[in-house]
Order: C-alpha cells, then structure tokens, then sequence
C-alpha cells in the first residue's frame, strides 16, 4: 500500500506542478500514489462496511472513493493544476458529493489526517443540522465526548454571528454556529506507511459513529 515512495513523489509534484510533467511521469503516479490508494480502499470495504453498511468503500479509479488529483482552480488564486495530497472519502451511498457525511483520509507532506462528518454542507443540509443540535442536544454532546475522549477535534469554518432564529444566548450557540461538522485526528506519515493502517484507521473511526449516526439521523438519512 502507501509507502515512503508515496511521499517522495508528492513532493516532487509540488515542485513540478504542471500538466506536462504530469504526463510525462503518469506511469509513477500510477505506480506510488493511484495504486496504493486504490489498494488501501479495497482492503477498507469490510472495515467500513461494519461501521455501518450505509458507507461505501469504492475502489475506482475514477468516481469512487479516491479524489481526483486534478485541482479546481477556476475559484482559486493558485492556479496549480494538481493537488499534492492524497484525498479518500468513504461516503454515504445516498451522497452525491463531497459535501455529505463520509470517512475522510488525507495524505500529504505537510499533514496526514482521519476525519469524519460533514463539510461545507449546503444551507438546507447546515439548517436540518442546527435544529437537530437545538432539539437533540444530549446526543449531540456524548458524541462530542466521545471524539474528545479520542483525540479527535471538531474543526471548520463557523460563522462570526448567530445563525437566523438563534439567539445569541443559545447554551449551544458555538455549535451551533459552525459551517462544517467534520471531526479530525492528526496522524504521522510513518503511520500511514505502517503494514497495519486499514486496522487502525478502522478502529479510530468507531469513535466517530456517534458522531456519523447523529448527522444521519439530523438529515434523516439511514445509518
């Protein structure tokens, strides 16, 4: 699976980012990035499935679980073609996108990470989930001690004001602000290396299933 050499040749991306180098050096982005990904997916489809069966694990090489290594640039002032890290996202098999509840592993040389939850959810999607928060919010709260407990940090944008028909004295107003619920532990590259990375993401993801149930249940999708 992912080694050192997935490393090395992400860092030789980002100091050659543009297409014909790309093209020209595709067969080692086959070989030390693609491969490997694709490998470390398949062998996450039981993992994943006993986590909950709603998740898919979907090794393809194009409209599955791994991310393109092409970079949407149109929005952006880095107009870099690539992206020099490595993104897999075991979503629910309801999702269209990346903006819904998944599994999230991210690769690169300046940081490796697990996470799940929700990212850049739309504004119908954010709203289900405030009012959940606001109705259900003992749930909400062990599963944020749950992650705690685990090393995991809820992270994100959130909003500088109340969002509409909060009050600002709401006794959950700093949750209730966020823009994105996704929940993140910091992992080392030696650590993704390891013969042992599909057990320990499995298990360090059963800590986040508190948290994945509860946002299913807010868009009331099934878990």
């Amino acid at each position: 699976m992912f080694s050192q050499l997935s490393f090395d040749f992400l860092n030789t991306l980002a100091a050659n980012n543009d297409r014909e180098w790309f093209k020209a050096n595709q067969q080692q982005y086959e070989d030390q990035v693609r491969s490997p990904a694709l490998q470390f997916i398949q062998a996450m489809q039981g993992p994943i499935l006993g986590l909950s069966p709603r998740f898919v694990a979907v090794a393809k090489k194009v409209g599955g679980s791994l991310m393109r290594p092409q970079r949407d640039s149109r929005f952006s002032k880095n107009k870099t073609p690539y992206k020099t890290n490595v993104g897999i996202q075991f979503r629910h098999f309801q999702a269209k996108d990346v903006h819904a509840p998944g599994f999230y592993v991210h690769i690169a040389n300046d940081e490796c990470f697990i996470a799940a939850g929700i990212w850049h959810p739309e504004s119908k999607t954010l709203n289900a989930i405030r009012h959940c928060i606001d109705e259900n919010p003992n749930a909400y709260q062990k599963a944020l001690a749950q992650l705690r407990q685990a090393g995991f940090e809820l992270t994100g944008d959130s909003l500088s004001r109340p969002p509409r028909g909060f009050d600002k004295h709401h006794p959950m107003i700093d949750e209730l602000k966020r823009k994105d619920f996704i929940a993140i532990k910091s992992i080392r590259p030696e650590q993704v290396c390891q013969a042992d990375f599909v057990e320990f993401c499995a298990q360090e993801y059963q800590h986040t299933r508190a948290l994945m149930a509860y946002l299913c249940f807010a868009l009331e999708l099934d878990f």
